[in-house]
Order: C-alpha cells, then structure tokens, then sequence
C-alpha cells in the first residue's frame, strides 16, 4: 500500500469523527470509538535492543554495542528479527483482546541523538559519537524495523529532535543552545538521513533548543523537518515533554495553551497528559479543528500502514515460536561477538589455549551479574550467559573460580545491596589462578536516563568522571598486585580509563559494552580465540585527565574525534585483532557532483581468518570556515580467511565531504578533499588520495 493510498483512507476515517473524537485519538494511549469499529491502540512501545517490557524477548546487545559492530548490514538483520518477535507478540496481544501499554507496533527507537560527551548516561541508547556512523546504524536499525512490505512490519520512530544528549538532571527545563553551523554539522545529518530512509516517526525532546521547547518548535518541525525535509509521518512528544513547556520551561501560562503550542507547532501525538487538555485549548479557541484534523489524519495514516484495518491482518502468520528461537539466539551471539573491542594485546597473550588445564578467576561486580547483560530499554530472555558462565562452557577442562570482589558501586564502605568491602575476597581469587578475567564496569543502576540522584560518581545517571567507582578501582589495583595474568573486560555504555597502574599491568583489555543475554558466552569465545575481536569503538576513549567542556556546553569545540585538540586514551574507529590486515594504495573507481566510488585491496596477512571493519576517512579544509579533523564517510565490513585478499567498494556520499559554513549551508570546500582508507583513522603522516 502506498503512503498516498493509506492516507486517503485515513482520512475517510477521520471524516466520520466528531471534534472530540479526533481529540483523544492525540494520546498515546488513544481509546476506542467502538461505533466506528476501532480499537483502542497504545503507541508507546520500546524496541531500541529487542522487544522491551513485555516478557520475553531475545535481548540483543544495546545500540552502542550495536554501533561498534561497524557492520549496517548485521543491525539491519537484529531490527528485522526484533520486529519479528514484536508482530508475534503483537498477535498474542491481540488475539486475546490486550490492547494495553507496550501491546503495539509503533516502536520509539532508534536513538540517534549524537553521543557529543561521554558522561551522558544515555550514551547506551545511541550509535556512537559521529554523525555518519550514526546515520548509517540508524537507517540500517529503520529499515530492519520497518520492513519491505506493503505494509510496515514494525515502525521505527527516530528519537530525541534534535539537540539532546544531557545533562540528565536539567532535562525538563534545559535550553540547550547550538548555533546553525552547529546543527547541520553534527545535531541534524543523521535524523535528516532517518527521514530519507523512510522513518515513520519522529519523537522530540524534552529541552529546548535555541530557546523552542523542542515539542513546540517551529524552527525544528514545520521549518526543518516538514518543510525542508519533506517528512511525511508523525511527530510525538518524549513522555511528558509538553507538560514541560508549561512547568520547566515557562514558556507557556497553562496545560491548555502548552497543549495548543505543541499541536499547532505540528506535534500530532502526545505521550503524557497534557492533551487531555485539547478540549479546553479547542474551546478557548487555541487550536482549529482544521489543525486537529490533519493531526488525526497523520496518526491513522500510520496505523493504516500497519493494517490494523485490514480484513485480512497483515503479518497474522508469524507464529508466537518465534520469540527467543533458536536462530534468534544465534544471532545475539553473533551480534554480541561482533560488538567486542579489543583494546590492548600485549606480546598477543590472548587468545588463551583452552585446551590446557589451568586455573582461572574470575572476578568482579560483573562477573555474574545478569543486569549488565541487560543494559536499558530491555525485555527479558529466555536464558542469560554470564561471563562466569561462558568461561565455564568454554574452558571445560581448567578450574573456574569465581568472585564478586567489588560491589557496583559503593558508599562509605558499604555497597547498595549491603555488603561491605569485599577487596580481600576478590584479590584472594587472583592470587591463586594461573590467569584473572577481571569483570568490571556500570550497569543501568549507576549509568542511564534521569535517576534521580546523585553521588560522588553518578548525577542522575551521568557520569561525573572517566573513571570507575573507586571500589572497582581498588579491586582492580589488588588484583593486579596478586596475578601476573589479568584480562580485564569492561562492560559499560561509554568509555572507561582503567588508570595507569592497571593499563600497565594488563595483559589484555577487551570493551563489550552492555552485550545482551548471551554476552558472557560471546566473551568466552573472544577469550579462547574460537573468533578474532573486530569491533571498532564508535566513541573516543578519553584519559581522566582529558579536558572535556562541561556538559550544558553544546559547542563541538573540544568534543569528539572531528573537533578534539587532545590525544584520547584509545580513538574512535580503533579495535585490535587476533590478526593482521594490509592495505594496498586506494583507487579512484568514478566520481560526481553526488558521490565517489573507490577500491582498496585488504589482505588478512595474519594467521587467523577474521572480520575487518574497512573505514575510509576524508581530510578537508576550507578558507572560510573550521572544518573537522576528520571525517569518516564510508565503511564496509569484510570477511577475510587467513592469506585472502579481496578488493573492498567503498561508496561515499558527497554529502559528507562539504564544509558547513557559519549560516549552516553545505559547500564544496575550497580547501580540497584527501581519503584515507584503513581500519581505523589514519596516522597523521599518512598520505591519502586526492579527490
């Protein structure tokens, strides 16, 4: 069914209802007009990893882990098989009359906000600090959702427009202020993108942007997204973003009036309360039922393309059994492999020989912990695999010992879940292994959206520092005291400085994000070398001691790969391998005013068959304005046996390579364009291709 087609029948629909009725068909939780034959339908469900909040449901890595796959085609298949799950359980739901919260089809996800500062406890949400990493991730996870139907399997929903990445403690009354070089540089490129690749809906913010409540912009809705960009789909509020306009942000006297300012602004659906209000903006003439109407047209329209009105429901046939199945469970696993980092491999001791008998500790908060496995926005799995238990599958033959060590987190010597110092415990493992997997990191507790409070390490779910809890940090420092052989890995939505004395001391650190319910086996398997690591970190890694701007600043200056002055603890795009790649010199295949097409010749040049995660950079430069470090603007993962070489296409949007000029407009930069291909940025003394 076309777009055109559906809205037509959308709008007969909407013809039969009286004022009031397309009022309540505004809410999330819109109710029934039994006389017209339609059910109730809540929109709010969450999806941003795997069906969230309504039982079971394969538990896929979080989208950062997602994001450091480096691999579009793996999350377009995770959001396909996630959908799946979701019209399965959507039939369940249906077939026994539950219509309720999370029982629908329309899924607030993805994340694309740009992860600009890596305190924000939302970072884990997101694809990653870049904005063309982000669009492609992004616009893979839409068009996995989504489907290539006639119908949509699924709706993805690209969320918070446009500026929004912390500080989450300010959130409902923040004016977060970037200027037009700014927004077209980095905050817009990849909702742009969602809006090309089809997106069905889009969710704004809860602060406000330049001074608009984001919900009730003007500037980001009727002039960005409807006008400039052509979006034809719906637009709904954060959860309870509109009463904000009223109560945080003051810019509007009443619920009633902050209601209209959202409605007439070209925000169609409200998740909260504040539309209850409609009816008195409606009266006190605030709002036109023209204004209602198209709201209401918009709304059915998408529940048009997902054929909740079709005789015959599209999708009916996908039998519950497919939910946590047996290919979906392979496919965490593969996803969860692919999204390892190795960091360091020192004297390559890793990977371990699982066939000799020896004794392994393994130690720390996350050791055993199914929360970390889980990250945020999650449903539940059928079955989780920790990091202790997949080095027991993986290494059957040596002594597994195990121990917490460290709590999370821990004040004045006590830890939330009561227990005290527990140091002596972990370090006591270590002294008697042959080799120490240390298991550190955050979970959604201490790391993630508005907590409520705050702590020498958390404010409200943002990081207060680069550093772990300092009881990790002890654990880390004792363990390294006792066991010359310490792997460390780190579980955790962003970066994570060790300190020097463990940096030191490791043999190995792998990264692993929150690495969904299978992640303790995808580890294991990492550790023995049954794969090689091939995860690029799709965020710099800063030191302590790196001067980042604060927060509330949203100027890049300072931020990121592409604007930062200091040299990172480990830099975006970086991963180590079991293996080794050459590269031969790039070629120039076909260029125009829209795109270039170029070669490369990989070879896996080690012993071991691996994946490679080609990225192709571009160095500009232009008079006129500052331009990036770098730009990445292509990637292509490749898979290469041992002594195979293949020639890798890289595709690169023009698009990518312009200079954003202080009024925000793209130009062909004067300065000239270089690329770089390879797997990770290029060393500064590299020389590329001149295009």
């Amino acid at each position: 069914m076309t777009f055109e087609t559906a809205r037509k029948k959308a709008e007969k629909l909407v013809a039969r209802m009286t004022a009031e009725e397309k009022m309540s068909q505004l809410r999330y939780d819109a109710p029934a007009i039994e006389r017209l034959g339609i059910h109730e339908y809540n929109w709010w469900n969450e999806a941003c990893h795997g069906v969230a909040r309504t039982g079971v449901a394969t538990v896929f890595p979080q989208s950062i882990g997602m994001a450091a796959s480096f691999h579009p085609t793996l999350v377009k298949e995770v959001a396909d098989a996630v959908s799946t799950e979701g019209r399965a359980k959507y039939n369940q739901s249906v077939a026994f009359g539950d219509r309720g919260i999370f029982k629908g089809l329309t899924y607030w996800a993805p994340n694309i906000n740009i992860f600009r500062d890596p305190r924000w406890g939302r970072g884990q949400e997101t694809c990653g600090e870049d904005p063309f990493l982000t669009a492609e991730i992004g616009t893979a996870f839409i068009k996995g959702l989504q489907g290539d139907g006639d119908f949509y399997k699924a709706t993805a929903c690209a969320k918070h427009f446009a500026v929004h990445s912390g500080p989450e403690k300010l959130r409902h009354s923040f004016n977060a202020e970037a200027s037009p070089k700014e927004m077209e540089e980095t905050y817009l490129p990849a909702f742009r993108k969602a809006v090309e690749a089809g997106v069905a809906g889009v969710m704004g913010a809860y602060n406000r942007t330049n001074g608009e409540p984001c919900c009730a912009s003007e500037t980001l809705i009727r002039n960005i997204l409807r006008e400039r960009w052509g979006f034809e789909g719906y637009f709904v509020s954060d959860c309870g973003a509109i009463t904000d306009i009223y109560k945080g942000h003051k810019t509007a006297g009443s619920l009633p009036e902050a209601a209209a300012m959202a409605l007439n602004a070209g925000c169609e659906l409200n998740c909260g309360d504040a539309y209850r209000h409609l009816i008195d903006a409606y009266e006190e003439d605030l709002i036109t039922e023209e204004t209602i109407t198209e709201a209401a047209v918009r709304l059915f329209t998408i529940r048009v393309l997902l054929g909740e009105f079709e005789e015959k429901r599209p999708y009916a046939d996908i039998p519950y059994s497919v939910v946590s199945s047996a290919k979906h469970r392979e496919l965490n696993l593969r996803a969860a492999e692919e999204i390892i980092v190795l960091l360091e491999n020192r004297d390559a001791f890793l990977p371990l020989d699982k066939t000799k008998k020896q004794k392994i500790a393994v130690v720390g908060p996350n050791a055993m912990s199914l929360t970390v496995l889980e990250g945020n926005y999650h449903g539940h799995s059928a079955e989780y695999i920790t990091v202790a238990d997949g080095i027991r599958r993986v290494f059957e033959g040596s002594e597994i010992i195990v121990a917490d060590g460290s709590p999370i987190y821990q004040e004045d010597g006590k830890s939330w879940d009561g227990f005290y110092n527990l140091t002596s415990e972990g370090a006591a493992a270590a002294k008697a292994a042959d080799v120490t997997v240390l298991c550190l990191g955050l979970n959604r507790d201490i790391e993630g959206e508005d907590l409520g409070y705050d702590n020498d390490f958390t404010d409200y779910g943002d990081r207060k520092t680069m550093r772990l809890p300092k009881c990790q940090q002890e654990l880390a420092e004792a363990v390294c005291d006792v066991c010359e052989n310490v792997v460390v890995v780190v579980m955790c939505g962003s970066c994570a400085d060790l300190g020097e004395k463990v940096r030191a001391h490791a043999k190995a650190v792998l990264h692993a994000w929150y690495p969904g319910a299978l992640g303790g086996l995808a580890l294991a398997r990492a550790l023995a070398g049954e794969f090689s690591p091939s995860g690029k970190l799709p965020v710099t890694f800063y030191r302590e001691e790196n001067t980042l701007p604060p927060i509330e600043n949203y100027g890049m200056r300072g931020r990121t790969y592409r604007f930062m002055e200091e040299t990172p603890l480990y830099p975006f795009g970086y991963g180590l391998s079991y293996t080794t790649f050459t590269y031969g010199a790039l070629r120039l295949i076909s260029a125009d005013a829209d795109k270039a097409v170029l070669a490369v010749d990989v070879t896996n040049s080690g012993a071991m068959d691996a994946w490679e995660k080609v990225q192709l950079y571009a160095k500009y430069t232009d008079s006129r304005t500052v331009t990036p470090r770098l730009q990445l603007c292509a990637i292509q993962p490749v898979f290469l046996k041992q002594g195979e070489t293949q020639t890798v296409t890289l595709t690169a949007d023009r698009f990518w390579m312009k200079a954003v000029l202080p009024d925000g407009s793209r130009v062909q930069p004067d300065g000239g364009v270089t690329l770089f291909a390879g797997g990770g940025q290029p060393a500064p003394e590299a020389r590329g291709l001149v295009l």
